[in-house]
């Protein structure tokens, strides 16, 4: 029996939940055109769709919304929030935003030119799109065994080193305006990336003279895989693991919705004052002044509190304890996922699981819908609805290699018992897996299409 961990708070409000009949759920789906995001939140047991911005705050962070101060400039809030931030960071230079998207299309407008290419080992959807939107090229660089569902090495998350240097070389570095890297990296599982392979990735970018960005929204994970993982950390405290990160870096975009555990925020961050200067009118064009970025006051107190709380080394075990114990109960049923299990989600092997839907047919999205239609359950498919698209010389499409469900668990908010359920729903559908048929689009717009495309089923 997998183990499941106490977990390290009491439950002090609570939400209620409903299940709604499988009928309703039936009418739901086809009302949404088979896109589990146009499903009403009313209509959802358990939501499993992402983990941003959909965790649990703490009765600190409640505290700390009571005293932000909502003046336009020079708030009391922002200098609580960058007191965090360069505690924890390092950086001269940081900007709060919305989200973590409006970080990335900030750095997008500044750097990114049509024709330029950007590496990473795997970029997200929301930086993938806002680098084609600005006529770039994002590419990626993982190391192989991040494509092998089985493969138990421990940072597959990693740069593959040698494919980057030859991709710099092939391309040219003075065609790469910024080289990136996802921590932990979300479209390939969740999996995290070594100390080792950053501080190398950063030698190689430097050697080259690219700056070096990090996607960070899932930093805190991170840290704490590198202090369970990596020899020689662990002794170190996840926080002093951020530092030595973040010190290799020339700055950040994050999705604050994540490890800083806020419902609403992001934040860009670098060293690169003539940099700083551009992205600072950028931000103050499209998401208000260098000192709120599109946020109340009120958000950037819970923002701070919350960077730490993330870090917190007893949130950390339960947090990837509980997404591991959810792993056994799905290993137990021979249920396919990606090994070993992320921080933030289970990754379910879609395209072995239902190895009779081809990659046109989207069988990740067959899955989610089905999870739907038996549980009440939402999650998010990963695969050729979110991240195929044409070859942009030759309009040859080009499918991702992994055809995944995320299972993304929000921070603080479900418990045993749901997770139990989960389980249980899953194990009736691969029952009848060979059953399920795939969908079509009959509305897809060029990009990010996975928000609002509409389907039908086959």
């Amino acid at each position: 029996m997998p183990y499941y961990p106490p977990e390290p708070f009491r439950i002090k409000v609570v939400e209620p939940i409903k299940l709604v009949s499988p009928a309703e759920r039936r009418i739901a789906i086809a009302e949404a055109g088979y896109n589990v995001f146009a499903l009403k939140a009313k209509d959802i047991f358990i939501d499993l769709l992402t983990d941003s911005g959909t965790g649990a705050m703490s009765q600190h962070q409640w505290s700390a919304l009571m005293e932000g101060d909502e003046s336009y400039a020079g708030a009391r809030s922002y200098f609580r929030l960058k007191e965090a931030v360069e505690d924890i960071f390092g950086f001269k230079y940081f900007l709060p935003t919305h989200q973590g998207r409006a970080a990335e299309n900030i750095l997008a407008a500044v750097l990114v030119k049509p024709g330029c290419h950007i590496p990473s080992n795997m970029h997200f959807d929301t930086t993938d799109a806002n680098i084609r939107a600005r006529g770039g090229r994002p590419v990626n660089l993982v190391i192989e065994e991040a494509f092998d569902p089985a493969n138990l090495h421990p940072f597959k998350g990693n740069m593959d080193l040698k494919k980057l240097k030859a991709y710099i070389e092939e391309t040219g570095s003075q065609n790469i305006p910024m080289g990136m890297i996802t921590v932990t990296n979300n479209a390939g599982g969740g999996q995290p990336v070594s100390m080792e392979n950053i501080r190398s990735v950063a030698t190689l970018y430097h050697s080259y003279n690219i700056p070096f960005f990090i996607d960070a929204a899932r930093y805190a994970e991170n840290a704490y895989f590198i202090k369970l993982r990596e020899p020689g950390y662990a002794d170190k405290t996840p926080i002093e693991i951020a530092r030595e990160m973040f010190s290799y870096a020339d700055g950040f975009c994050m999705s604050a919705k994540k490890d800083a555990i806020v419902n609403i925020g992001g934040l860009l961050a670098l060293n690169d004052p003539a940099v700083f200067q551009k992205v600072s009118n950028e931000l103050i064009l499209r998401e208000g002044f260098v000192s709120y970025g599109g946020l109340a006051g009120r958000d950037l107190d819970a923002m701070a509190v919350g960077l730490y709380e993330g870090l917190d080394e007893d949130y950390l075990a339960y947090r990837l304890s509980q997404t591991a114990y959810l792993a056994g109960l799905l290993r137990e049923q021979g249920i396919g996922l990606i090994e070993p299990p992320g921080g933030h989600a289970i990754y379910l092997d879609a395209g072995a699981l239902l190895p009779h839907i081809p990659h046109g047919e989207f069988p990740g999205q067959a899955l989610a819908v089905e999870m739907y239609l038996e549980g009440g359950i939402r999650a998010c498919e990963i695969g050729s609805v979110m991240f195929a698209h044409p070859d942009p010389d030759t309009g040859e499409m080009v499918y991702p290699r992994l055809e995944l469900v995320r299972l993304a668990i929000p921070r603080r908010v479900y418990t045993q018992s749901h997770l139990d359920y989960l389980a249980q729903s899953l194990g009736k559908i691969i029952q009848r897996a060979s059953e399920l048929r795939g969908l079509k689009f009959t509305y897809a717009p060029e990009l990010l299409r996975h928000f609002t495309a509409r389907f039908e089923r086959l």
